[in-house]
């Protein structure tokens, strides 16, 4: 138990006494929360932008844009001259440019009783489509309704609406689970594979197997430190998110902390594996590189990951980090209790069984 504490404290002493390393490994995720939440943005709606040339500048057209101008949907602009709309649409500043006719007010009067439709020019971007076609549906509805108004018509079926309302996740909310999940995959991998294998070539690793020091005692304390150091972070993060961001956990802190100390425990014992494959300090940071790089980006740390391409929807499906991130933000966001996560729960357990048994095997004194 002595020598178990002495270590803790002597890896705790390394951390803190190389400034460089604590003050990336613990500012680093700040950061990227901070300049991603910040300029990606920590909203979730679609902005749809609608430009208007009114040529006939009337009291009917005034009555036509007034629907446009409440309706929330839009961000609406008027515009003076058409070409200078269509500039706009091209430069991808609005994804509609409508264009009122000179004389519309003479057809005004007369649009219950004239058989024949009067045409308002919609312009859209093509290179859009998604977007487009979502505000040409608003602007129809929109002009429907006017044109309902006018000719004084009653439906005979109507729609009677209903709002629910559902979690507000902003991509914020989104994010932190991410960076959580990438922070402790990082330092757990690269950090233990490095730093075993630094030790190793120094030969500080063969100095204690010539003492009483069993390797369990040796793993423990490497444990126990990290998963200090990876509390740390993590509560760092949340506190800055909600300090900034107005960031929340809704779910239950002993499963978030139970998740956070699951993965940190499976990453790191896929670090003894790379630092046991490693021949050197050297070799150690490109393997441990290779094997996080792609989980960086197929674990949905920044993007969901049912947006992935089908085929690789059941590689993805069992990397820890996947199930720890998934985890993550199941506890924080939605406030799944524990029983409902016994998927990510087994699969990081089994990774954590298998990758210690892997590393026990691999593992070199010298």
């Amino acid at each position: 138990m002595k020598a178990y504490l002495q270590l803790t404290l002597a890896q705790l002493r390394i951390f803190s006494r190389n400034r460089q390393v604590l003050f990336f490994t613990l500012l680093f995720p700040i950061i990227l929360m901070l300049a991603l939440g910040t300029f990606v943005g920590n909203g979730n709606g679609i902005s749809l932008s609608i430009a208007i040339v009114d040529n006939d500048q009337s009291q009917a057209s005034k009555q036509l844009i007034s629907p446009f101008k409440e309706n929330d949907a839009f961000k609406l602009e008027l515009v003076d001259d058409v070409d200078e709309a269509l500039k706009l649409l091209k430069d991808g500043e609005n994804q509609l440019v409508m264009e009122i006719p000179e004389g519309y007010h003479t057809y005004y009067k007369d649009l219950g009783t004239n058989e024949d439709r009067f045409t308002l020019l919609v312009y859209y971007n093509e290179t859009n489509l998604s977007e487009s076609q979502l505000a040409l549906s608003i602007v129809n509805a929109t002009v429907d309704e006017i044109s309902k108004d006018i000719v004084n018509y009653s439906p005979v079926v109507e729609i009677e609406s209903k709002g629910v309302r559902a979690l507000d996740i902003q991509y914020i909310d989104f994010l932190v689970p991410g960076i959580v999940a990438m922070m402790i995959m990082s330092n757990n991998m690269n950090g233990v594979a490095g730093q075993i294998s630094a030790w190793r070539e120094r030969g500080i690793l063969r100095r204690m197997q010539g003492t009483r020091l069993k390797a369990s005692t040796f793993i423990s304390a490497q444990i126990t430190a990290r998963l200090f150091l990876n509390g740390l972070q993590a509560l760092l993060v949340l506190l800055v998110g909600e300090v900034v961001f107005d960031l929340n956990v809704n779910g239950s802190w002993l499963v978030l902390i139970g998740f956070v100390i699951l993965g940190t425990l499976a990453f790191m014992a896929l670090g003894f594996i790379i630092a046991g494959v490693a021949k050197n300090p050297e070799s150690a940071g490109p393997i441990a590189a290779f094997v996080t790089f792609p989980m960086l980006f197929l674990g949905g740390v920044f993007f969901p990951i049912s947006n992935m391409p089908e085929f690789l929807q059941p590689f993805v499906n069992i990397l820890p980090i996947a199930h720890l991130t998934t985890a993550l933000r199941e506890t924080m966001n939605v406030g799944t209790p524990i029983t409902e996560l016994w998927v990510e729960t087994l699969t990081l357990g089994g990774w954590l069984i298998v990758s210690f048994f892997v590393a026990s095997k691999a593992f070199k004194w010298e």
